[in-house]
């Protein structure tokens, strides 16, 4: 099993003291977050993209380019790119150069994104978004793969034999497909043969484990051989500590202060309590033990092989979560790594001279 943080930059009052950073320090708290996952570890590290309140993610290109240049080895992935926003063209431009500048350890997640207030920004629709997605995933894909393309899209400007510079480093990169609650996002993953990732965070099980077994379907309609299937999840939170009862002293002031923070959005809580929140949602805060049992009881409905958990401290001290993450790494990860495999490919650049893996074909090439 590989494992990632992941964090969508969320630029909030602190849960616990109602302080808020600035802009600038919000920043440095992500770069130092990254450094500390590739120093611990970590496979990947994630930066969400948002184009609305309280996110402060609207290009994830830039952050992850300047921390391919502070680091060497984790894969550095999106989380998600939302390409019902973005012109194709313009996206490949991005990432091919993001790639290049980071020795082919770029992974992308892409999906429709949501929100209202990124879709008025950008004048997409209800009506239009899930078209403008597959259609600019497919053209995405297209560039990535062919050194002239010529395409007459519904929402952008047609192309004629073009040329998009600078050409791939990974060819092609590999493309995983974010799943929130739709099957629309389902079924192009499926329909290409590219990774599943199930957002897993607001909700209890059911319905991503229901989205996971549709893809899985859908694949195989496809004609894809089911050994390649592949499936990742996030988590709704993580703190471990040495006994459950610890984990849950620490967090406690953390949960209520989300949950504080929901009801003056007025959104309305799935999980009222922190035991709710521990027992149904997707959750690790715990002992060891019970975190390692957690992600088996997931891994039985899901069969994934990568996980994430949340790059930030989110209302834990900076002691308190470097020591949760070193936990993670130290008794943990390696029970995991041991029981549940990697995902059927080299955990590397696609398309270049790298030892292969259990399966030499990468799903979406």
């Amino acid at each position: 099993m590989r494992f990632l943080t992941i964090t969508l930059i969320v630029h909030s009052p602190h849960p616990v003291t109602g302080v808020r950073k600035s802009t600038q320090e919000r920043f440095r708290e992500v770069i130092d977050n990254a450094l500390l996952a590739e120093e611990l570890g970590f496979d990947g590290f994630g930066v969400g993209e948002r184009h609305e309140r309280p996110f402060i993610s609207s290009a994830p290109p830039v952050v992850l380019s300047h921390l391919a240049a502070l680091t060497s080895r984790i894969r550095l992935f999106t989380a998600v790119t939302t390409l019902s926003l973005l012109d194709p063209v313009r996206a490949y431009e991005d990432y091919a150069t993001l790639d290049h500048l980071s020795g082919g350890r770029l992974e992308l997640i892409v999906g429709k994104g949501n929100g209202t207030a990124q879709r008025e920004l950008f004048h997409v629709t209800t009506d239009d978004q899930w078209d403008r997605n597959a259609e600019s995933y497919e053209l995405f894909r297209q560039i990535w793969r062919q050194p002239k393309v010529t395409a007459g899209p519904r929402f952008r400007p047609e192309l004629k034999d073009a040329e998009v510079w600078p050409r791939p480093y990974q060819n092609p990169v590999r493309v995983w497909h974010g799943s929130a609650t739709s099957r629309e996002s389902v079924d192009l993953a499926a329909r290409y043969g590219d990774p599943l990732f199930s957002a897993n965070v607001t909700n209890p099980i059911e319905p991503y484990a229901e989205l996971v077994r549709h893809y899985r379907e859908r694949w195989e309609h496809y004609g894809h051989d089911p050994a390649l299937a592949t499936v990742g999840a996030g988590s709704a939170g993580y703190y471990a500590a040495r006994t459950s009862q610890e984990a849950l002293a620490v967090y406690r002031p953390v949960f209520e202060g989300h949950l504080a923070f929901q009801k003056q959005l007025g959104v309305e809580p799935v999980f009222a309590t922190l035991e709710d929140f521990v027992e149904r949602s997707s959750a690790l805060i715990g002992s060891p033990q019970q975190v390692i049992e957690k992600v088996h009881r997931y891994h039985e409905q899901f069969g994934h092989t990568v996980l994430h958990l949340h790059a930030d401290a989110g209302g834990l001290t900076e002691t308190q979560h470097r020591d949760a993450l070193e936990l993670f790494q130290s008794d943990i990860a390696p029970v995991l790594r041991k029981d549940i495999p990697d995902p059927p490919w080299a955990w590397g650049p696609v398309g270049i001279d790298v030892p292969a893996g259990p399966a030499t074909a990468a799903p979406n090439a």
